[in-house]
């Protein structure tokens, strides 16, 4: 049976569905079969950032209702041989969990309803958030809710990092956001232009061969897969990357 992954944050600007998307090509990229769905059903934008918006015909609610079957509703991602993606509330776990290796569940931001709904069928979670208070304090909220919820496995990716503004206190450095949440990291994205241009093309930057972001996203799905790989360094200090071993249990 694959792994289901819920992909959450505690707010929303987060960059959570940018890293669901990368995440999930950085997976296939490495021969997995992979499923993307997107839970956000009132700002669906995951199709978006796939570039696969024109492609929709069925979403899981069709399948749900025998409208159409599984295969009519997934849309192949041409770029990416093993990447899917499905427009899809919950129901369908079963059939994408012994279907695909590693399904990523883009869930609503915050924890209303949406969140509790997406979150039910998840073996494991994504939080995705940024190294500011509120987006730390929200993003705390979120984990204490999928902890209740049972959901144990809970790793941290912190997106958008920028060493400059840490320098300068603008955004709170690693070893504060590392304390505030208390969970595993699982991966730092630095706030990387690439991203941007990625977006503008319709691409992804898990393709862009200079791409720091590019390149954290393809070790965080190294890291899923079970593989020992570092942190990336930037301008930290060293005492950050000692606590996130400590955190991984290396």
């Amino acid at each position: 049976m694959g792994k289901i992954i819920i992909v959450a944050s505690g707010k929303g600007g987060t960059g959570k569905t940018t890293v669901t998307a990368n995440i999930g090509a950085a997976l296939a990229m490495r021969g997995n079969l992979v499923a993307l769905v997107d839970m956000d059903m009132g700002c669906r934008n995951l199709d978006i950032t796939l570039g696969l918006e024109s492609s929709i015909v069925y979403d899981i609610f069709d399948v749900i209702e025998e409208n159409c079957d599984l295969d009519e509703a997934l849309i192949k991602d041409t770029r990416y041989e093993n990447l899917y993606f499905i427009p899809a509330p919950q129901g369908i776990w079963e059939k994408l969990s012994s279907r695909f290796d590693y399904c990523l569940v883009d869930a609503p931001a915050g924890i209303d309803g949406g969140f509790l709904y997406a979150a039910m069928g998840a073996d494991s979670a994504i939080l995705v958030t940024m190294p500011e208070v509120t987006a730390l304090r929200d993003g705390d909220r979120a984990i204490s809710v999928l902890e209740d919820m049972g959901i144990e496995d809970v790793k941290v990716v912190i997106n958008r990092v920028r060493s400059d503004m840490i320098d300068k206190g603008i955004m709170m450095n690693m070893d504060d956001c590392v304390d505030m949440l208390g969970v595993p990291v699982l991966g730092i994205v630095l706030d990387d232009e690439e991203l941007m241009v990625a977006a503008l093309k319709g691409t992804l930057a898990v393709s862009a061969e200079n791409s720091r972001a590019g390149q954290a996203f393809l070790n965080i799905a190294a890291r899923l897969m079970g593989e020992e790989v570092p942190i990336m360094e930037f301008d930290e200090k060293e005492s950050f990357f000692d606590k996130v071993k400590k955190l991984f249990g290396k």
